[in-house]
């Protein structure tokens, strides 16, 4: 078991590193296309992480209910965790969009959204855009028409009939286009793919990347927690974007409605090899920077007002370390992998009183019919003997066969028992597949065997000896004729006088009117 338990294991990590090196081949192929402007070699942009054209929870919100360097629009709602761009309601609109302009020239954008809705088929869907000007509210999923810039659309709803929803489409614009809504933006594609977003197990994450005016799109179809298992979407070449512009992401509903959350934007900015990377305090004025020092300076002051009114509050916490008051994942990954393995004990220990207390009541089975089929054939000596020792023949047959494959039931238990007192060990947490395998196989032969019991009992027992429900016992007389008359005859002239009584009183009443 345990080489087998080895040779998954070893299985396992392959197909893992399998998976993860065909995960990661669309967006080097597309990264080295982008790059290789001039030779096949050459070498990768510089990341740069710009927090003031990012945001990810969780402490998304301000106290003031906004997020910093954003502004958001319409039915846009922003929470601890996510933003959500439009609820599940009809004729629903959202966007959120940065503050400033970007001032660099390549950059890459990373998008995780969730899509959900109740119905099979959803509406409208959602946008990320890079655009010149803000477009704040418009029609096309809830920003404005004729932008100058990209917009990179995840349509949920098919509007053409053509059945190619829900898919990405890439729609570029020079401000004086307006968007083809009838046909799905098909006319005005520049590239496009059907994927499915809606309703995934897990966040749909999106990598939107311009360099060498190349815009490349990868997504993560949402059926993976990996963030670096993409696949390739589309490819646009020979792109020109403006050098600066907002970044945006909007979503809107129709006749039908989804839940659109966006959950994390991400922004990076590329810088060409052999360029000068800008330094980080390059961008920050002084006044920011002093700023944002005084704001640290005034948290840090209340964060050790807080701790001292909870050291004030809870005195028999001081001498604790606050690591030891939260529990770790590993911590809290063992403890659950303890308690389950503790179930499986119990469980385990109460079919084994079951199959003790089967085996007795076989045994005393065994006896019962061995001495009632002695008896008949001690009565009956002639043909009854017999047709008695095949009967005897046959139930001891059966027993024996019931017996046997009850011993290799407790057997099995035995062998489990031993594994899961080894499974309780941190080393031997491996061992939890194979034992709640081994406990449904139990399960199920635990069951076979009681059938096979209940079979043997209808089968074997004598139709005379069936069990019967006993007679009920004559239901016994109390009452004589005479004492049943004279009962009758004393209600009667009980219910008389009270009829006089009561005629009585109710003459004596109308006197007083």
């Amino acid at each position: 078991m345990a080489a087998r338990a080895q040779r998954g294991g070893l299985a396992a990590a392959l197909l893992a590193g399998a998976v993860l090196a065909f995960g990661r081949l669309p967006f080097a192929l597309g990264q080295a296309a982008a790059a290789a402007g001039g030779s096949a070699a050459a070498a990768l942009p510089h990341r740069r992480f710009e927090y003031k054209y990012s945001f990810k929870g969780p402490h998304l919100v301000q106290a003031d209910g906004t997020v910093p360097f954003w502004v958001h629009t319409g039915n846009a709602i922003p929470s601890a965790d996510q933003i959500r761009i439009t609820t599940s309601l009809k004729s629903q609109r959202g966007s959120v969009w940065t503050k400033t302009k970007s001032i660099f020239e390549y950059w890459e954008v990373e998008v995780t959204f969730r899509v959900t809705g109740r119905g099979r088929i959803g509406a409208d869907g959602l946008a990320i855009w890079f655009t010149e000007e803000q477009g704040l509210e418009g029609p096309v999923f809830g920003a404005a028409d004729k932008w100058n810039g990209v917009g990179i659309f995840f349509d949920s709803f098919d509007n053409d009939g053509k059945k190619n929803n829900p898919g990405v489409i890439v729609v570029g614009n020079n401000g004086k286009l307006l968007y083809d809504h009838q046909n799905d933006g098909s006319t005005q594609a520049l590239a496009s793919c059907q994927r499915d977003f809606r309703n995934k197990p897990y966040p749909v994450r999106v990598k939107i990347t311009y360099y060498q005016k190349t815009l490349t799109v990868l997504i993560n179809n949402g059926f993976t927690p990996d963030k670096e298992d993409y696949e390739f979407c589309a490819k646009v070449e020979d792109m020109v974007l403006p050098s600066q512009g907002y970044f945006g992401i909007s979503a809107a509903t129709g006749g039908l409605a989804d839940d659109h959350d966006v959950l994390s934007f991400l922004t990076f900015q590329l810088t060409e090899p052999g360029k000068e990377v800008p330094t980080p305090d390059a961008e920050i004025p002084q006044k920011d920077k002093e700023k944002y020092q005084e704001e640290f300076e005034h948290f840090q002051q209340e964060l050790d007002k807080k701790k001292e009114e909870f050291q004030k509050e809870h005195p028999d916490v001081q001498g604790q370390p606050a690591e030891d008051l939260f529990e770790t994942v590993s911590d809290r990954e063992l403890r659950q992998i303890f308690e389950g393995q503790n179930r499986i004990h119990l469980e385990i220990k109460q079919l084994n009183r079951q199959l003790d207390m089967i085996l007795d009541e076989q045994r005393r089975y065994v006896s019962a019919v061995t001495d009632e089929i002695a008896k008949r054939g001690a009565g009956f000596p002639s043909q009854q003997g017999q047709v008695s020792q095949q009967e005897i023949e046959t139930v001891v047959k059966t027993q024996e066969e019931v017996i046997r494959q009850v011993n290799e039931i407790r057997n099995s238990m035995a062998d489990t028992l031993r594994l899961i007192s080894g499974a309780q060990h941190p080393g031997s947490a491996a061992g939890v597949y194979e034992t709640t395998q081994h406990f449904n196989d139990i399960k199920e032969h635990l069951h076979v065997v009681k059938r096979d019991i209940e079979h043997l009992v209808q089968r074997n027992m004598p139709s005379s000896e069936k069990s019967k429900c006993p007679d009920l016992p004559p239901f016994p007389s109390c009452l004589s004729t005479m004492h049943f008359f004279i009962f009758v005859a004393v209600q009667t002239v009980l219910f008389i006088g009270y009829i006089m009584y009561r005629s009585q009183q109710e003459a004596a009443a109308k006197k007083f009117f």
